[in-house]
This record gives C-alpha cells, sequence and structure tokens, in this order.
C-alpha cells in the first residue's frame, strides 16, 4: 500500500527526472564547458515570424564574457547560410563591433563556414576565450574562427548590451549569475 507521503515522494522524483532531462546539456557543449548549465532562453522573432530560439550555456562561473559559454540557436524556418553570415556581419555593425574591415573579413570566414539550415536545424557557437570561437552543426563540428575579436563581436549580437534584440539578451542571462 502506498502512503500519501510515498506517493508525494515518487511523484516530486519524477517531475526532477523530466526536469533533469529538459534541460540535458548537448554534449558537444558539455565537452567545451564542463559542468554546463542552461542560463536562459527566449525566441527570436522577425515581424511576428519566429527566425529562432536560443539557448546560452554557461559554466560553474556563470555568464562572463571571458569565460567559456555556448549559444545554440535551433531555427525555424529554412534559411541561406550565406544570409545568415551577412545578417551576422550587419548585427555587428549595429552594435559597433569591429571595423568595417574586420567586418568584411568576418563576413567572409562566416559565409564559408555557415551552412544553409532547415526548420530544427540547430548551430551552436562556443566562446573560446583568447582564441576564438568554436562552431557545432546538430552537434557535429562546423570549423572555428580562431580571433578573439570576432569572438566578441558574434556573441555580443545576443549579449551586448547594445544589441537589436534586448529582450532576447534579457531571457538569455535570466539566470546567468555565479551561483552563490
Amino acid at each position: 500500500m502506498i502512503t500519501l507521503r510515498r506517493l508525494v515522494a515518487l511523484l516530486s522524483l519524477a517531475c526532477a527526472c523530466v526536469l533533469a532531462q529538459a534541460v540535458a546539456v548537448p554534449g558537444h557543449v558539455e565537452q567545451s564547458i564542463p559542468q554546463a548549465r542552461l542560463a536562459g532562453a527566449g525566441t527570436f522573432t522577425w515581424f511576428t515570424m519566429k527566425i529562432y530560439s536560443a539557448e546560452l550555456w554557461v559554466g560553474p562561473q556563470g555568464y562572463q564574457p571571458q569565460a567559456p559559454f555556448a549559444l545554440e540557436l535551433r531555427y525555424a524556418r529554412k534559411l541561406d547560410g550565406a544570409k545568415i553570415a551577412q545578417a551576422s556581419a550587419e548585427q555587428m555593425a549595429k552594435i559597433g563591433a569591429g571595423s568595417a574591415a574586420q567586418r568584411k573579413a568576418w563576413l567572409a570566414q562566416m559565409t564559408a563556414l555557415f551552412p544553409d539550415v532547415n526548420e530544427g536545424s540547430r548551430i551552436t557557437g562556443v566562446n573560446l576565450p583568447g582564441e576564438g570561437a568554436r562552431f557545432y552543426l546538430d552537434g557535429k563540428p562546423l570549423g572555428n574562427i580562431a580571433e578573439p575579436a570576432f569572438a566578441r563581436a558574434f556573441f555580443g549580437i545576443w549579449l551586448d548590451p547594445a544589441t537589436t534584440a534586448p529582450a532576447l539578451r534579457t531571457a538569455l542571462l535570466a539566470n546567468a549569475a555565479p551561483p552563490p
């Protein structure tokens, strides 16, 4: 016979298991950021059209621009890789990141690296302090852009206070502080 206390304990355990599965750390993120945890998530829309959902993964130190972290975008529609690169370069310019010459070079690198995506495709960027950024498509390596200034500019699209998507920034950083 199951007591009420035991039933509550079993239900609590079941809920905890479901929640743990819901925020399981992707393997490619865990490799780069041991003890990673989800700091926040949000959605980017353009004129009410959902473009992608985003998740920010941080290590035990929480979000710090000079620490490893990962930003994963799950696309809600088919997009051309070259257009993703172009939009990224435009957003870097809007937040004032890099010089025109740097952004031109970064655009060429992103165009060569970023693939076309379909609905459900995931591109993950990992900040590698002092090195640059590493990118994955659906958990498989795409390549690196080995320039710390690029990494600051690229992740600044979402995380810089001057971002053009402040609500998404707030959602991504919701639980990004280090634990007490």
